[in-house]
């Protein structure tokens, strides 16, 4: 494993602490959109698709966080399980390439 490739595994793994933290109300969507915005080495090493699909459901994060209750838009539940699924299949490709 390469040192670009060690560091993203490293980004990975911190992302999913953060997301267990949202997920458990101990982190706000803004904090963990902005953690997860500055894993440069994570998106780099991912396809750019990866980076576009993450920046789509942060956006929408932090759109629905604007919300008090759960609207149809936004769910914040439903939001964080996409994230997950993003964590899940990024953490497939970054194994691929190791």
């Amino acid at each position: 494993m390469d040192t670009t490739n060690t560091i993203a595994t490293q980004q990975l793994e911190a992302l999913q602490a953060q997301l267990h933290a949202l997920g458990a109300g101990q982190a706000s969507p803004h904090a963990f959109s902005a953690a997860a915005r500055a894993h440069a080495a994570l998106l780099a090493a991912l396809p750019p698709r990866y980076g576009e699909v993450l920046l789509a459901l942060l956006d929408r994060l932090e759109a629905g966080a604007l919300f008090t209750e759960e609207s149809c838009s936004f769910s914040h539940r439903g939001l964080v399980d996409s994230l997950q699924q993003w964590l899940d299949k990024a953490r497939g490709v970054l194994a691929a390439q190791a």
